[in-house]
C-alpha cells in the first residue's frame, strides 16, 4: 500500500500551474533557501566574533551596517529591476533579449555602485558626524574606518549582486548560490584569521570583507563572459547600457531603489534614536537584528524566488498562475516562520551567549527576540513577500509608494513615541516596527484582490 504524503495535495493545488509546477519551484527555491542559511549563519558567527572585541567594536558596526543597508539596497533595488526584466522575457521565450536585459543590468548595477562609493567616501566624515556624532569617541573611530572600508567594496558587492539577480531571473538559482558561497566563506574564513587569531578588530573585518567580495566579483565576470553558453556576454556590453534596456530596468528599480532609500533611510533615523539610548541599547539592537534574520531564513529566501516565479508567469500573461503562487508563497512564508520560532525560542539564551551581550541588556534582549518571533508570524509575510510580488508583477511604483509612507508614518513616529516619548527604550522602537509591518501588510492584502496591480506591460 502506498502512503501519500500530506502536502501533495498542496503542491498540486497551490504550487503548480501552467507557468511551472512545483518541482521547478523547488528547483529555483532550494538553492536560494541554501544561500540565506549560509550568508545568515556565516554573519551570526561575523558578529559573534566582532563581539569579542568588544562593545564599542559591535556598536561601531552595527551602527555603520545601518548606513551600509541604506547605500547597497539602492543598487541591489536596481539589481531586482534587472531580475524582473530578465524574468519576464525568459517567460516570453525571448533569448536574444534575456541576454541583452543580463547585460544591462550588470552594467548598470556596477556603475551605479562605483559612482557612490566614491561619492561617499569624499563625504564619510561629514555624514557620520550627522548620523551618529551622539556616540563615544571609541566607537565614533571604528565607525570611521569601517565605513570607509565599505564604501571601497561596493563595486565588489554590486556585480555579485547585479550577475547574482539576473542568474535568478532566468532560473539558474545554483550559479547565484556558488557566487554567495565563495564571498561569505571567504569572508568568514578571513575574519577568522584577522580577528580571532591576528585581533585586528575592525580593521580586519573590513580587509576581510573587500577581499571576499572582489574575488566573488572576479568570479561572477569570469562566468557571464566565458562559462555561460547561453548569453554569450562580452566585456563592451557589460559597460555599455541600451537606453530602452536602462528605462525598462529602471522602471522597476527605481521605485524601488527610492523605497529603499526612504525605508532604510526610516531605519537609520530610529537608529539615532538607538544611539541615544546608549552603548547597551545599540549592541542589543545589533544582536536582535542578527537573530531575527535567523527566524526569517526560509521566509527570506521564499521572497527572493517569488520574483522569479510571479515574473515568468507575467511573462506569459498568465494572471491567475501568478495570483495562486503569490497567495501560496504568503501562506508558506508564515508556516516557516511559525516553525522557526518554534525551534528557536527555546534556544535564545545559548544563541545569545554566542555574542557574549552585558549582564546589563540580556533580559531586555530576551524579550525583544521573543516578542519579534510571535508578531513575525502573521505580519512579516503579508508585508514582504506579497511586495515581492506584486513588484514581479510591475507594481512597482505602487508598492514603493506604500511601503516609503508606511515607514515614516508609523515605525518612525511609533518608534520615537513608544521608545523615547513613553521610556519603553529598544523595546518600544521594535514594537513600532511590528505595527507598521501590519499596517503595510493590510495594504497590499488590499491590493492584491484588485486588478490594477498585473495591468502593467514591462516587455514588448
Amino acid at each position: 500500500m502506498r502512503i501519500k504524503w500530506p502536502g501533495r495535495g498542496f503542491l498540486a493545488n497551490y504550487l503548480t500551474g501552467e507557468s511551472m509546477d512545483h518541482r521547478q519551484i523547488a528547483a529555483l527555491f532550494v538553492p536560494i533557501l541554501i544561500d540565506q542559511a549560509f550568508i545568515i549563519i556565516l554573519n551570526l558567527f561575523n558578529t559573534a566574533m566582532i563581539s569579542s572585541s568588544g562593545v564599542a567594536a559591535i556598536s561601531a558596526v552595527s551602527m555603520v551596517d545601518s548606513l551600509n543597508m541604506f547605500l547597497i539596497n539602492v543598487f541591489v533595488a536596481v539589481a531586482t529591476g534587472g531580475t524582473v526584466i530578465v524574468a519576464q522575457y525568459k517567460g516570453s521565450g525571448n533569448e536574444a533579449m534575456v541576454a541583452k536585459a543580463s547585460a544591462g543590468s550588470v552594467a548598470t548595477v556596477s556603475l551605479l555602485a562605483l559612482g557612490l562609493g566614491l561619492l561617499l567616501t569624499a563625504a564619510h566624515n561629514p555624514m557620520l558626524k550627522l548620523l551618529f556624532g551622539a556616540a563615544s569617541e571609541e566607537v565614533f573611530a571604528n565607525a570611521k574606518l569601517y565605513f570607509i572600508g565599505s564604501c571601497a567594496s561596493y563595486l565588489g558587492i554590486g556585480i555579485v549582486q547585479a550577475v547574482s539577480g539576473a542568474m535568478r531571473g532566468i532560473g539558474k538559482t545554483r550559479v547565484s548560490l556558488a557566487l554567495s558561497l565563495i564571498m561569505n566563506l571567504t569572508y568568514v574564513l578571513l575574519n577568522v584569521l584577522f580577528i580571532t587569531v591576528l585581533d585586528m578588530g575592525v580593521l580586519g573585518l573590513t580587509v576581510a570583507m573587500n577581499i571576499a567580495r572582489y574575488a566573488a566579483a572576479l568570479c561572477a565576470l569570469y562566468y557571464v563572459l566565458r562559462l555561460d553558453a547561453t548569453m554569450r556576454l562580452r566585456l563592451r556590453e557589460l559597460v555599455i547600457v541600451p537606453w530602452s534596456m536602462l528605462r525598462k530596468i529602471m522602471s522597476i528599480g527605481l521605485p524601488f531603489a527610492a523605497e529603499q532609500m526612504f525605508f532604510n533611510g526610516g531605519k537609520m533615523l530610529t537608529q539615532v534614536f538607538i544611539v541615544s539610548l546608549g552603548t547597551g541599547a545599540i549592541a542589543a539592537n545589533a544582536i536582535g537584528n542578527t537573530l531575527a534574520m535567523v527566524y526569517q531564513i526560509p521566509a527570506g529566501a521564499l521572497s527572493l524566488t517569488i520574483v522569479t516565479v510571479v515574473g515568468q508567469c507575467m511573462g506569459r500573461q498568465d494572471v491567475a498562475d501568478a495570483r495562486k503562487f503569490i497567495r501560496a508563497f504568503v501562506v508558506l512564508s508564515s508556516v516557516s516562520l511559525l516553525l522557526m520560532a518554534l525551534i528557536l525560542l527555546p534556544l535564545t539564551y545559548p544563541l545569545m551567549d554566542l555574542f557574549q551581550p552585558p549582564v546589563e541588556i540580556r533580559r531586555e534582549l530576551f524579550w525583544l527576540i521573543v516578542i519579534n518571533a510571535i508578531a513575525q508570524v502573521p505580519l512579516w509575510s503579508i508585508s514582504f513577500i506579497l511586495p515581492a510580488g506584486l513588484r514581479a508583477a510591475g507594481d512597482a511604483r505602487f508598492t514603493s509608494i506604500t511601503s516609503m509612507l508606511s515607514m515614516w508614518l508609523f515605525r518612525v513616529v511609533l518608534g520615537y513615541v513608544f521608545g523615547i516619548t513613553l521610556g519603553f527604550g529598544i523595546i518600544g522602537v521594535w514594537a513600532a516596527m511590528n505595527c507598521e509591518w501590519g499596517v503595510r501588510g493590510a495594504i497590499f492584502l488590499w491590493r492584491i484582490r484588485g486588478k490594477k496591480w498585473y495591468a502593467h506591460r514591462l516587455i514588448g
